[in-house]
C-alpha cells in the first residue's frame, strides 16, 4: 500500500483522538471505579463458592459471546466507514442484523443438542447454564449497538452508557442478592436487566433505526464480515484461553473456592487495568481506520499513542505489583487474601496484552486477523499447558506463571511478525526519560521500607507514583527547552 503524506491530516487527527479521550475519560474512569467496587462489594457479599460460582459462570458467558456475538460487532465497526461513503448503509446493517441473528439460533441449538456435554464441560448448576444462554441476547445486542456507536464517533454517548450499564448492574446485583437471597445468580439477573435498558438507549443515542431499513441480505457483504470477523472471534477465544481457562482448570483441580481466588486475583487487575487503559485505544482505533482508509501512514501516530500507552501503564503496574498483599487488603475481604500471589502476574500480564493492542494493530488494518489469531492461539495454548503442569504442583503460583508467559509470548510474536509498511517504531527517548523518573522513585520506596507500617500503603503508593510522573515531566521539559 503506497501512503500518502498529510502531516496536517494527521496532526488534526491526533487533536481529535485526544479530544475523544478526554470525553471517552468519564466512562473508562467510571468503568475502572465500577470494577474496582465490585470485587470488595461481591467478596463481601457472597461465600467463596458462590463468588467462585460467579466467576466461572462470567467465564462462560464470555466464551458464548465470543463465538457468536462480539465479532460482528467489531466487524460493524471496522466497515461502518466504508459503507457509509459507498451509501448502502441499510444493506449492510440489515446484513450484520442476519449474522447476529443467525448466530443466535445457532447458539441456542448447539446448547439444547449438546447440552450434556456442555453441562458437565463448564462445571455449573444447570440453571446458572440456563441463564447464561438468556443473558447473551441482551448483551449481543449491546455489543453490536456499542461498536456502531464508537463508529459514528458518538464518544459522549458511549461514555454514558458505559457509565450507567456498570452501575446500575452494581446496584441491581446487591438489590437481588439482600432482599431475595438469589446468590451468585444475583448478578446474573442484575446484568441481564440493566442490559436490556442499556439496549434500549443505545438505539436511541445511534439513531440507527433511522438508518436501517430491513432489506434483503447482500451476500457480498457477507464473506468481507465473515474474513475480518471470524479469525477475531478465533483470536478473542484464543485470548479467553489466556484469561479465562484458568478458573476452569483451578476449578476441576480445587473446586469452586480455589476459582474465586483465580477469580479475585483476575478481578483486582485485568477489567481495573484494561479498562484505564483502553481509554486510549477506545478513542484512537476509529480514527486510526480511517485515516488507513484515505491511505495515510498510521505509523507514526500508533507509535506516539503506543509511548503513551508505556508511560501511563508500566508505572501504575510496578506499583501495584511491588504492595500486592496491601493492594489486595484494601479491596477484598479477608477470606480472599490469598489472591494477592497473584497480583504482579496478572498486572503484568495485563500490560503484554494491552500493548499488543497497538502491535496487532496492523492485522486489523490489512485485514489479516487470521495471523492475530494464530499468534494467540500459540500462546493460549502454551498457556493450557503450563496451567496444566504448574497448578497441581504450584497452585495459584502455577496460574500466575503461566498467565504471565502465554501474555508475554503473545506480544513478542506480533514483535516478531511485522507486515510490510506497518511496523512501528521504538519510543527510546520516552523510555529513557522514564528510567531516569524511576530512580528517585526507587530510593523514595526503600525509605518507606526501612519505614514500615510508619505510612499507609496508599499513601506510599500515590506518593511513589506523584514523585515519578512529577519528575518525568521536568525532565520531559529540560530537553525540550535544551533542544529549542
Amino acid at each position: 500500500m503506497e501512503y500518502i503524506e498529510n502531516k496536517e491530516l494527521e496532526e488534526k487527527e491526533v487533536k481529535g483522538i485526544f479530544t475523544d479521550i478526554l470525553k471517552y475519560a468519564p466512562s473508562k474512569l467510571c468503568g475502572m471505579l465500577g470494577n474496582v467496587i465490585t470485587v470488595p462489594i461481591y467478596t463481601s457479599l457472597f461465600t467463596t463458592e458462590q463468588y467462585g460460582l460467579y466467576t466461572i459462570s462470567i467465564a462462560m458467558l464470555s466464551f458464548l459471546c465470543i463465538i457468536f456475538s462480539d465479532w460482528v460487532g467489531l466487524s460493524g465497526l471496522r466497515f461502518f466507514r466504508h459503507h457509509q461513503l459507498m451509501d448502502d448503509l441499510p444493506k449492510y446493517l440489515t446484513t450484520l442484523v442476519a449474522i447476529l441473528t443467525m448466530n443466535m439460533a445457532l447458539m441456542f441449538a448447539i446448547s439444547f443438542i449438546f447440552k450434556d456435554n456442555l453441562y458437565s464441560f463448564f462445571h455449573v448448576p444447570f440453571k446458572y447454564f440456563l441463564a447464561v444462554l438468556v443473558l447473551i441476547i441482551p448483551v449481543a445486542i449491546r455489543a453490536l449497538l456499542s461498536q456502531l456507536l464508537r463508529a459514528q464517533l458518538k464518544s459522549i454517548s458511549y461514555t454514558v452508557t458505559t457509565i450507567l450499564n456498570q452501575f446500575a448492574t452494581i446496584f441491581l446485583a446487591v438489590f437481588f442478592a439482600k432482599f431475595f437471597n438469589l446468590g451468585a445468580a444475583s448478578i446474573l439477573l442484575g446484568m441481564g436487566v440493566s442490559i436490556s435498558l442499556i439496549d434500549i438507549l443505545l438505539l436511541y443515542q445511534s439513531e440507527i433505526l433511522k438508518v436501517f431499513k430491513p432489506q434483503k441480505i447482500e451476500w457480498k457483504f457477507i464473506l468481507p464480515i465473515m474474513k475480518y470477523g471470524v479469525p477475531i472471534a478465533a483470536t478473542s477465544l484464543s485470548a479467553w484461553i489466556i484469561t479465562q481457562s484458568n478458573k476452569f482448570i483451578m476449578n476441576s483441580i480445587s473446586g469452586f473456592s480455589k476459582a474465586a481466588l483465580v477469580g479475585v486475583g483476575y478481578g483486582l487487575t485485568l477489567p481495573i487495568l484494561m479498562t484505564l487503559f483502553a481509554m486510549i485505544t477506545v478513542a484512537a482505533v476509529p480514527r486510526i481506520i480511517n485515516l488507513y482508509e484515505a491511505k495515510i501512514d498510521v505509523r507514526p501516530i500508533i507509535t506516539r499513542f503506543l509511548g503513551y500507552y508505556i508511560l501511563v501503564a508500566f508505572p501504575v503496574i510496578t506499583v501495584m505489583s511491588i504492595y500486592n498483599v496491601e493492594y489486595t487488603h484494601l479491596f477484598t475481604n479477608a477470606k480472599f487474601y490469598e489472591a494477592s500471589t497473584l497480583v504482579p502476574y496478572f498486572a503484568y500480564g495485563v500490560f503484554f496484552l494491552a500493548m499488543a493492542d497497538y502491535t496487532t494493530l496492523q492485522y486489523h488494518l490489512a485485514n489479516k486477523t487470521h495471523i492475530e489469531f494464530i499468534i494467540k492461539l500459540i500462546s493460549g495454548i502454551i498457556g493450557v499447558a503450563l496451567n496444566i503442569i504448574l497448578i497441581p504442583k504450584m497452585g495459584l503460583v502455577g496460574v500466575g506463571i503461566a498467565t504471565f508467559a502465554a501474555n508475554f509470548l503473545y506480544l513478542l510474536l506480533s514483535l516478531i511478525i511485522v507486515l510490510p509498511n506497518l511496523n512501528l517504531y521504538f519510543p527510546k527517548k520516552m523510555l529513557l526519560r522514564m528510567i531516569i523518573a524511576f530512580i528517585p522513585s526507587a530510593i523514595i520506596w526503600y525509605l518507606f521500607k526501612i519505614l514500615g507500617a510508619a505510612i499507609p500503603a496508599a499513601v506510599q503508593m500515590g506518593t511513589l507514583l506523584f514523585i515519578f510522573y512529577i519528575i518525568y515531566y521536568i525532565v520531559r521539559t529540560e530537553v525540550i527547552k535544551s533542544s529549542t
